[in-house]
């Protein structure tokens, strides 16, 4: 086999696999366990991140009311209760809480999670609205550096709304709805990052974050 054999072999194999995932693979990723309507229809905070692209869709039953998912979601945080997901991965270790922390409990708009454990790069609390919504902001330069998103941004930036909203279900149960809002720049870069990087790699964070919120909120008290 001469070598440009070989490479239209391994480039057809290749568009062949890119194909696939394409068509059957990332439109599951996108909307893992969400209904259509939890899709396609609104979500809050479309207006915070000013030119922000709706982001996927994943959703999850929990078998008990808002009411006790909700503290959960308030004390998430790198140096407070983690965040439910794989530690070693996006809590540098730091294992997640495993109870409700009354001290943790008390957040408000505008407050900063810790996204690292020096507290560099955060998660602005955007929105708050007690056992129904709450969303998180992060704006970064494309250096890593915070910048205010009340003021002009960078030329190179990531600027995205990390959503949690909660709709009571039937027999006291939770629909927990993850979706957000995304801009960045430059635009053309935007696509091919979150097709290759963000996409795959959020789902493999909420899928874990997913299956602990559940587990704890169902097991444990509040």
């Amino acid at each position: 086999m001469t070598n440009s054999t070989h490479g239209r072999l391994s480039g057809g194999v290749a568009a062949g696999f890119a194909a696939v995932y394409l068509a059957l693979v990332r439109p599951r990723l996108l909307r893992a366990g969400a209904t259509g309507g939890e899709v396609l229809g609104p979500y809050p905070g479309a207006g915070i991140v000013p030119g922000g692209k709706r982001s996927a869709t994943m959703a999850v039953t929990i078998n008990v009311p808002p009411s006790r998912v909700w503290p959960w979601l308030l004390q998430m945080g790198t140096d407070r209760g983690g965040w439910y997901s794989w530690d070693r991965l996006d809590n540098f270790g730091r294992r997640s809480a495993e109870t409700i922390h009354p001290e943790w409990q008390d957040i408000a708009v505008g407050d900063h999670l810790a996204a690292t454990p020096d507290g560099s790069q955060w998660w602005q609390v955007a929105s708050l609205e007690p056992e129904r919504f709450l969303g998180l902001r992060m704006s970064l330069d494309l250096r890593g550096k915070p910048f205010d998103p009340a003021g002009a941004r960078p030329r190179h930036f990531t600027d995205s709304l990390w959503g949690f909203e909660l709709k009571e279900a039937a027999d006291e149960r939770t629909r927990l709805i993850v979706s957000g809002y995304w801009s960045f720049r430059p635009k053309w870069l935007q696509p091919l990052l979150s097709i290759v990087v963000l996409e795959p790699s959020h789902w493999v964070m909420q899928t874990r974050q997913f299956a602990n919120l559940k587990r704890l909120a169902e097991s444990v008290g509040v």
